[in-house]
Parts: C-alpha cells; structure tokens; sequence
C-alpha cells in the first residue's frame, strides 16, 4: 500500500490514540495533529503528540491540509465534520470522518456532493467493516440464504453510539432502504425499518443498564445466526479497508452515499419519534430539520471527561 502523510483533526475520543499505532503498523505516517479545543483545554494536543512521538502540532487546518494526503476527522461534535473537512477538500486531498460523519440530511448532502465532484471521502463507524459481519457475507448466500429480517442493538447512546448498531444492521441488509419509524420504548428505544423488497430491521438503541455489545440476529430463508463483534478488532479492519481507497490504490470498498444510508436512518428514527411514531422515507427527510444536535452531545461529552 502507497505510505500515507496522515493528519488527525480534534483529539476528541479515544479514537486518535487507538488509530494512530495502526496506521504506522500499517505503513503510514502521523505528520501532525489539530484539535479545535471542544473537549480538552489548550496545551492538550502539545502534549498528546509528545506522547505519541508526532512531530507538529498544527493550530491552522489550511497549514495542515499543505502537509498531509489525507486527513481524519474525529470531532465529537458532528456538526463541525463539514467545515473541518472544507481545507482538505479545496487543497484536494482525501478525507475520513469518524463516526457519525453527518447528524443532519443538509451536512450528507455536502459530502455527497463533494464527492461527486471526484473527491475521495469516505467514514462511519467501524462496524460496517466488522470481521464478523464481512465473514458472514462472505459466505455464498445459497447456504445461508439472503437476510429477511435482523434484530440488532447496542447500548450507550440513541447516536454517538448508537450509529455503530445503525451501520452494523445495514451492512448485514444491503442498501435500499425505504421507510423508517420509532415503535416504542421500554428503556431503550425501538425503530423500524422496511427496504423496498419488503426485508425489516428492528434497532434497539440508547442508554441501558448495563454496556452492551455489539449484537445481531439475522433471519433468512435457510438459517438464523447470532453475531457479535469483538471490539478488539474493530478499529484494524476499519482502517485496512478503507485507507488503501484513500491512498488512490483502490476503489470504495463501500460508496459513500452507502455508507450515510444508517445515519440517514437514524435521522429518520428521530423525526419518527419527535412527530408521534409516523412513518418517515428516509429519502425525503425535511432539509429544515435539525437532526442530531452535535454542539449539545459535545458539551455533555466534555462534561463527562472532566469529570
């Protein structure tokens, strides 16, 4: 694989710290760090570069997108993923948005635009890419036939979270979903949603009582199985996929407007469950709806880190 000149933007989350040691195992090079100060106080990205032995820290997106081929995003508050990524996207270089990329249908109009323009965006949560859940469509779909209908879930959060449980459900699925609708709670909250050809998913997201793993029932015409995904793999298959398509090496393991399709449908879940349960096409969610708040998530998460 060709050796990327990789920058991170906002030391938000765990994430950075989790990455960057498979990035240069995998080849690449950490040039430099940004962090636009929405979690940690000033003098933190100084001293999370000494820690991770990276050579700048960069206090200017446009300085930094001069110096990197691609960079990664990882703000907590997803509303900033747009106008992080814009210094990238007019210097032309690739970009990655850590999950969620978008918490409104305005913002994954942006990136689908841009890409359309011929810029390689690509991002989400890392359990599109799951071993468990890529080893099972592997499998010929004559012996485990095709998925009709999956129960799938995680805990933690409605979004931040629980987009992984939204993607996990639509890489098992397929794109071409349809309609979308909030069933319900009972502590967490259910969602619905029915494809054209008629398959359903069933999402049961947000705070428990407990941490739950990652974990889907898949039902076909030939079987049932029960997966769960061991988070110890997850960030290295992330990043093996998707940085050979950001380097130019190869194509998109999965199209972009795909992988926004499970944060569309959790956008959806939210209009369902703010307008009394009604059926929403995720394909028509009012552009003036604000979605998932970011900036409110943000302060909160920062709140529980200083605590």
């Amino acid at each position: 694989m060709k050796a990327l000149r990789i920058g991170h933007v906002d030391l938000d989350t765990s994430h950075p710290q989790g990455w960057i040691p498979i990035e240069r195992e995998l080849g690449h090079t950490v040039v430099g760090v940004y962090d636009g100060g929405t979690v940690y106080p000033e003098g933190y990205a100084a001293e999370f570069a000494a820690k991770l032995d990276i050579p700048q820290v960069f206090t200017d997106l446009e300085a930094m997108a001069d110096a990197v081929d691609v960079a990664i995003i990882h703000s907590c508050n997803w509303d900033l993923h747009v106008e992080r990524a814009r210094p990238f996207i007019e210097a032309g270089k690739a970009v990655l948005i850590d999950k969620p990329m978008v918490g409104n249908v305005r913002d994954a109009n942006q990136l689908i635009e841009w890409k359309k323009l011929g810029h390689r965006i690509i991002g989400g949560s890392s359990l599109y890419f799951c071993n468990e859940v890529v080893d099972y469509l592997a499998e010929p779909a004559e012996e485990r036939g095709t998925p009709a209908f999956v129960f799938v879930g995680c805990g933690v959060d409605e979004f931040n979270y629980g987009c992984h449980a939204y993607a996990m459900g639509h890489a098992l699925m397929g794109p071409g979903v349809q309609s979308v609708r909030y069933m319900g709670s009972h502590g967490q909250r259910q969602v619905e949603a029915v494809w054209k050809d008629g398959r359903r998913l069933i999402l049961t997201v947000g705070q428990a009582a407990a941490y739950l793993p990652f974990y889907a029932t898949v039902i076909t015409e030939r079987s049932v199985r029960h997966i769960v995904a061991q988070n110890r793999a997850l960030y290295r298959a992330f990043l093996s996929r998707v940085l050979p398509f950001l380097s130019g090496e190869s194509e998109e393991p999965v199209p972009l407007e795909t992988l926004l399709e499970p944060e569309l449908i959790a956008i959806a879940a939210r209009y369902s469950w703010t307008h009394g349960g009604i059926w929403v096409d995720v394909n028509n969610i009012p552009l003036d709806d604000p979605g998932y708040d970011g900036a409110t998530f943000a302060a909160g998460y920062r709140l529980s880190k200083i605590k």
